[in-house]
């Protein structure tokens, strides 16, 4: 008789696959960190036995797009709830360094002034690296209870080597920003992610990502990118990508596919088609989505991107400046070639603050709202504010429609990603605590929109194989042992807008290699997550 060190019986396993048999009734052995599929109610016998009857047993989530690099080492308790929201909601793995941000690669003359600008985006003192071995070091010294890796931000390659300018590259500069890229990446960062519409990133021409992708090409992972518009030339934006990739060779995936602002509504029905088309055509192009209709960023990302031209200090500078602001209205109203423009596709009405460390009473409220009530134009508070806060200001965009987020969700390319932006205190986006849940309570079994075996393919084995993350996402034998436990009946997101870390529902227990990290919805102290390599 096979003794193992845990074992789940009665459950429905729905194994993370798309075939036919996705979902069956069956036993799960854990020992050593791996799994054994077994059948219901056969001979064996476990250190610990838990009675999963009435209950799915699912490979443990991938959240395929997350900000939460630095997180687990910003000291003290203050991010503890922050921390341990992914793992509440049966997150086995976050990848990391999306959007062209992550905490590596840098030229060593380049680390202290990157260090001191990495708390804009990050939220605390987390430390800058020179390469992927570097973070991962830093990660594994600190125990954490779920697995992370992380993709190379181009923007942090950018500034690694260049620092903020927004110029070309020169030949020297593309050449030492691949070979950080290719060691990173041989060092087994999961790709290379960009932001295009993000300072620096925003500075690059098309050539210079080309070169870029083609060494994540060389490595067969895959280029990731936030478009360079995903609002009025939404369209124009997603064939540069497409564009990149089959220049590079690199394969294609979009992140947080949407259409936002009053003027793209509905065009997910164009660029939906477009991609399907490219994958019929043989092209490897893939997405992700997040289940809200508002997303998060900086409250910078508001402004031209020239006004943030040689970093935090300059864009400080330009704002306590009255005819900056003034131009900077005017890009608003008016646009500048090239750039997204959030405000000018929507309003500062639909603009609200999430984070300002030092000025708590203004998270919750639009930036409409504090004009209204400080009698001053939205630009100047949100100037005032990013001053007064050195830029740290996180926002939430209300921007998108229903629509469109349904018609991505039920695309068969698209999998699971939180966007989540980790970032202690203040209100936070609520998909850092809810995304999944959120998918399988309300898109799953309220409205139908996905079956079951679908949406856990997308949160799990569709992400593993994207991300080269090998033996995860699916419940085979010999698979890594991470899996959630959850009663699909109940399984609901509590996080709002209001109350953004309010743990979900229907959770029973999530396993990473091999040990329990949460039981009956409470997390259990345990911490065996590792940084994982591709």
């Amino acid at each position: 008789m096979t003794h193992f060190e845990l074992l789940l019986r009665g459950g429905l396993v729905v194994d993370g696959t798309a075939g036919a048999d996705a979902s069956r009734r069956a036993d799960i052995g854990m020992a050593g960190g791996r799994l054994t599929l077994l059948p219901p109610g056969g001979p064996a016998t476990a250190r610990e036995t838990l009675d999963v009857t009435g209950l799915v047993v699912a490979p443990g989530f991938i959240d395929v797009h997350t900000h939460s690099d630095g997180v687990t080492l910003i000291d003290g308790e203050l991010g503890r709830e922050i921390v341990l929201a992914p793992i509440l909601q049966g997150v086995t793995t976050e990848i990391s360094g999306n959007c062209g941000s992550s905490l590596f690669p840098a030229l060593p003359e380049r680390l202290a002034a990157m260090r001191a600008e990495a708390r804009v985006y990050f939220g605390g003192d987390v430390g800058m690296y020179e390469g992927f071995a570097e973070f991962a070091a830093a990660h594994t010294a600190v125990p954490r209870a779920n697995h992370l890796t992380s993709l190379v931000g181009h923007g942090t390659l950018r500034n690694g080597v260049m620092g903020p300018v927004d110029r070309a590259a020169t030949p020297g500069e593309l050449e030492a920003m691949c070979g950080l890229l290719d060691r990173a990446l041989a060092a087994g960062a999961a790709g290379l992610s960009t932001g295009l519409i993000y300072t620096p990133g925003t500075y690059a021409g098309t050539d210079e990502v080309v070169a870029l992708a083609a060494v994540a090409a060389r490595h067969g992972k895959p280029y990731v990118t936030h478009l360079r518009d995903e609002m009025s030339r939404v369209e124009e934006a997603l064939e540069e990508a497409v564009e990149i990739a089959a220049r590079s060779g690199a394969p294609l995936h979009v992140s947080h596919h949407k259409t936002a602002g009053k003027y793209a509504w509905g065009r997910t029905e164009r660029t939906l088609p477009r991609i399907a088309a490219l994958r019929a055509g043989g092209m490897d192009v893939t997405c992700d989505v997040y289940p809200y209709t508002a997303g998060s960023t900086a409250l910078g990302a508001m402004l031209p991107p020239w006004a943030s031209e040689g970093g935090i200090s300059a864009l400080t500078a330009r704002l306590a400046d009255p005819g900056q602001r003034d131009l900077m209205r005017l890009a608003i109203a008016e646009g500048v070639p090239g750039w997204e423009n959030t405000v000018g596709n929507g309003g500062w009405d639909r603009i609200s603050i999430a984070c300002a460390p030092r000025h708590s009473e203004t998270e919750g409220l639009t930036i409409a709202e504090l004009a209204v009530t400080r009698g001053q134009d939205p630009l100047d508070v949100a100037a005032a504010l990013l001053v007064a806060e050195q830029g740290e200001v996180t926002i939430i965009s209300h921007s998108m429609i229903e629509d469109d987020v349904r018609r991505v969700l039920a695309a068969p390319y698209s999998m699971i990603g939180s966007d989540g932006v980790p970032k202690p205190g203040g209100r936070p986006h609520p998909r850092w605590a809810g995304t999944f849940p959120r998918v399988l309570g309300h898109y799953v079994r309220e409205l139908g929109l996905l079956s079951l075996e679908t949406a856990v393919h997308k949160m799990t084995g569709m992400a593993a194989a994207r991300f080269g993350l090998r033996g995860r996402g699916v419940i085979a034998d010999g698979a890594h042992a991470d899996l959630v436990v959850f009663d699909p009946a109940t399984i609901a997101d509590g996080a709002t807008f209001t109350d953004p870390l309010v743990p979900p529902a229907g959770i029973h227990a999530v396993i990473v290699a091999g040990e329990i990290v949460v039981r009956d919805g409470v997390e259990t102290g345990a911490k065996p997550g590792s940084v994982l390599t591709t």
